[in-house]
C-alpha cells in the first residue's frame, strides 16, 4: 500500500488517506467497516452488558426494620448559647393584593 493511496469510508463515503481509515468495533468485535478517524464510534464500557460481574455478595445477615421510626422523626431545637429549648411563634393575618 502506498503512502499516497486513498480509501473511502464505509460510513460516509468520504475519501481518506488509507492510514486514516480505522476498523469499527461493536461489542468488542470488529464489524468489518473501515471508517475515518473523525467518524469512529468508540465502544463505551457502559454498553458492555454482562461483561462485568455486578453481583454484590456483601449483604446483611439478619436484617431488622428500624424500631425507632417515630422517635427519629421528632424535631429538636438547638441553641448554641445554652438554652435548652427554642421557642418559636408565628402570627398570621389577612393579606390583600390590589
Amino acid at each position: 500500500m502506498s503512502k499516497y493511496s486513498y480509501g473511502y469510508s464505509d460510513r460516509s463515503g468520504f475519501q481518506y488517506p488509507t492510514k486514516d481509515l480505522v476498523e469499527q468495533f461493536e461489542n468488542r468485535k470488529p464489524t468489518g467497516l473501515l471508517v475515518g478517524k473523525d467518524e469512529l464510534d468508540i465502544d463505551h464500557e457502559q454498553l458492555q452488558i454482562g461483561e462485568v460481574d455486578a453481583n454484590d455478595p456483601q449483604t446483611l445477615d439478619n436484617p431488622r426494620p428500624d424500631q425507632g421510626v417515630d422517635a427519629s422523626r421528632a424535631l429538636f431545637s438547638w441553641n448554641p448559647v445554652g438554652a435548652v429549648g427554642l421557642s418559636m411563634s408565628m402570627t398570621a393575618s389577612k393579606v390583600s393584593i390590589s
